[in-house]
């Protein structure tokens, strides 16, 4: 079966400052989403004796939320389409961080397990949506080749500083 979606609506016309409002907050996103990946690599020596976790379990911790995150991308690159993406972003969002508080109180290593599973899900359904927010808000080729590189920027920056922030949550808060 096939069937085509009818083309994104441009987005309304929004003044600059608006549109550069609307990056910061999409970056954020994106930040959140890419540091989550590697925010809680310093944190698996201290899990590994809290949680009885061997080799293989830590890296199940890892690989749950990339394996998901990387499987869901295109289906939730296609509902942002289909249902709106700041819609989609927005329960992403909501997703990682229920997720993330989840993953925190958890008891034991499958719940760790799972829910690093369900952030790599509600994950996917952020950074497509990031991405295809804003070559909709900026039409614009200079302006968006300037969004762009933000964009990438801030990915950039929060694989640098992901593991930096987990050896700060891990030293205030374990």
């Amino acid at each position: 079966m096939s069937h085509t979606l009818a083309p994104a609506p441009s987005a309304p016309m929004m003044t600059k400052s608006r549109r550069f409002t609307a990056l910061i907050f999409i970056c954020l996103a994106e930040l959140l989403v890419v540091l989550d990946n590697t925010v809680v690599n310093v944190a698996l020596p201290t899990m590994s004796v809290d949680l009885f976790a061997s080799v293989s379990d830590l890296q199940w911790i890892v690989d749950a939320y990339t394996l998901t995150f990387a499987g869901f991308l295109l289906t939730f690159g296609h509902l942002g389409d289909r249902f709106g993406r700041r819609r989609v972003m927005i329960i992403g969002l909501i997703g990682v961080g229920a997720m993330s508080l989840v993953g925190a109180l958890a008891s034991n290593l499958e719940q760790v397990i799972m829910a690093r599973a369900a952030m790599g899900v509600f994950a996917a359904a952020v950074f497509p949506a990031t991405l295809a927010m804003i070559t909709n808000i900026f039409t614009d080729a200079r302006e968006r080749a300037i969004a762009i590189a933000a964009w990438t920027a801030m990915a950039g920056f929060a694989i640098a500083i992901g593991p930096t922030a987990g050896g700060w949550l891990l030293e205030h808060f374990s």
